[in-house]
């Protein structure tokens, strides 16, 4: 992770600086006590229930497509970064089931804002993508050579403002079919999030699933490299996890060397404190006029649409939204969560995300109170991350494994493309031991509006109540993310 040193960086920045010394002589005292489960695992024995069983062919009748019944071929241009190009592919695929098509190997647009010319085969593999899908989905690399013409003259052109987010199967059949039969082939440009969770026929829902929590390997360097960094961190030591042989198959974890001690346990912590991120929030993180200021500059400069739309609107104070859990989250506010939990001070930390707003004095609170933290960065040396410099999204995927193969996962913001789906691949493939922390942010707000008051000790209850409520157990909602709570029939089967 690296940090962003802004004009608030000057000096450091804290909002509760009474229940940061409160965390402090807290882990002090607890250092030599011995160790808690601290959420180790949910808190459910029927978590455990569950199994995974999307590649089960056997579990539905199957969606069998002939080439000679195919109404066409559907192109996937995705945009987004790595996790929104996840969801647009397994969408895609889902798509191309539905209108009994075949999908060429989905393409990922160039972006300002990642700035990654990586294609499919950078980051996953291609041929086991194709093969793993093919009784259910024919999926080519290159679409062919007579209705390139079609292409070029966007004929077929669909665009996201077309679909509808989180379109329905409806709106496929009406809007996207006609145009596949009429000229043999539909691009969908910019493509995501334009594929509903509910209605959908059960086998094109768990085909998402198989796609999701199956087909997606990530290609051998990413692999290779994510295998090292979980060694690194183990010390060497396998944990020899379902979820790392998920992400690394079988022969990455099976060469880590086994030891007589234990693989060194810890935890991961996604971060969502950017500056595109507070700076659209609209909140007040304690930085002052300086503050403001430069977050009001960088939404002049790359939301001018939002500013219209505050000009039309009812002001909202950031009191309001702190209150009411619009706000992202602090490294500091994280802080005092993990030490709230009973995480001691020796706990090792995998910090994942990007760049921090507000630099190392955002991070101050974090690395007093919790020293160990590593990432990507400092696990593996710059001859180990030169092939992935200049390609967030392959960067993203380092980032993306050591979170699922962590003992304990935490989250800042539940909203996050990154924290979804590494939460479902451990509801997945954890077997009810791989745990996710998600605060409320709602909640948390509340319990530190009295942070010049409360006592530490009703601090700890009321964290710990809020977490435990957000790790019940729970079959996935109707309308809700497969890809994020995946205990459900199309994806799981219940023992």
């Amino acid at each position: 992770m690296s940090i962003k040193n802004g004009a608030v960086d000057a000096s450091p920045v804290q909002m509760y600086s009474r229940l940061l010394n409160l965390a402090s002589d807290s882990l002090a005292k607890n250092e030599f006590k011995p160790d808690t489960p601290n959420f180790r695992e949910e808190r459910s024995s029927k978590s455990s229930q569950w199994k995974p069983c999307a590649d089960n062919n056997k579990a539905a009748v199957a969606l069998e497509r002939s080439r000679e019944l195919s109404n066409g071929y559907i192109m996937v241009s995705a945009n987004g970064g790595l996790n929104q190009q996840r969801v647009a592919i397994c969408n895609a695929v889902a798509v191309a089931a539905l209108l009994n098509a075949t999908l060429v190997l989905p393409r990922f647009l160039y972006s300002n804002v990642w700035k990654d010319p990586s294609q499919f085969g950078d980051i996953y593999q291609e041929d086991h993508f194709i093969e793993y899908l093919k009784d259910e989905v024919n999926i080519v690399k290159n679409l062919p050579q007579h209705l390139k013409s079609t292409d070029n003259k966007n004929l077929s052109l669909v665009t996201d403002t077309e679909l509808v987010k989180e379109a329905t199967p409806v709106d496929y059949i009406e809007h996207v079919l006609p145009l596949l039969k009429k000229y043999g082939m539909v691009h969908l440009f910019g493509y995501g999030n334009r594929l509903g969770f509910d209605p959908l026929p059960f086998d094109v829902q768990r085909l998402r699933c198989k796609c999701n929590f199956h087909a997606l390997k990530f290609a051998p360097k990413i692999q290779e490299a994510g295998s090292l960094l979980v060694k690194r961190i183990r010390r060497f030591k396998t944990s020899r996890s379902r979820l790392e042989e998920a992400l690394l198959g079988e022969s990455m974890v099976k060469s880590t060397v086994k030891g007589e001690e234990e693989p060194l346990k810890y935890l991961a912590l996604h971060l969502r404190f950017e500056e595109d991120m507070v700076a659209y929030s609209l909140c007040d993180f304690g930085g002052g006029e300086a503050e403001r200021k430069e977050l009001q500059a960088y939404r002049e400069d790359h939301f001018p649409l939002l500013l219209k739309r505050l000009k039309k609107s009812k002001p909202v104070s950031p009191e309001e939204l702190r209150k009411t859990g619009k706000c992202p989250l602090t490294p500091e506010e994280a802080t005092l969560v993990l030490a709230g939990l009973g995480f001691k001070r020796k706990t090792y930390i995998y910090l994942a995300g990007s760049q921090i707003y507000g630099g190392s004095s955002r991070m101050l609170p974090l690395t007093r109170l919790y020293p160990n933290i590593a990432t990507k960065e400092t696990l593996l040396t710059p001859q180990e991350l030169a092939p992935f410099k200049n390609f967030s999204s392959q960067l993203a995927a380092l980032d993306f494994i050591a979170c699922i193969a962590s003992d304990v996962f935490a989250m800042t913001d539940s909203g996050s493309q990154l924290s979804s789906l590494v939460s479902g691949f451990r509801n997945y493939y954890g077997n009810g031991q791989a745990p996710t922390l998600r605060p409320n942010k709602k909640r948390l707000a509340a319990i530190l509006s009295d942070s010049e008051t409360i006592k530490w000790k009703i601090f700890e209850d009321r964290v710990r109540k809020m977490v435990e409520e957000g790790q019940k157990l729970r079959t996935r909602p109707y309308g809700r993310s497969i890809y994020r709570q995946p205990r459900c029939p199309e994806c799981m089967c219940k023992f």
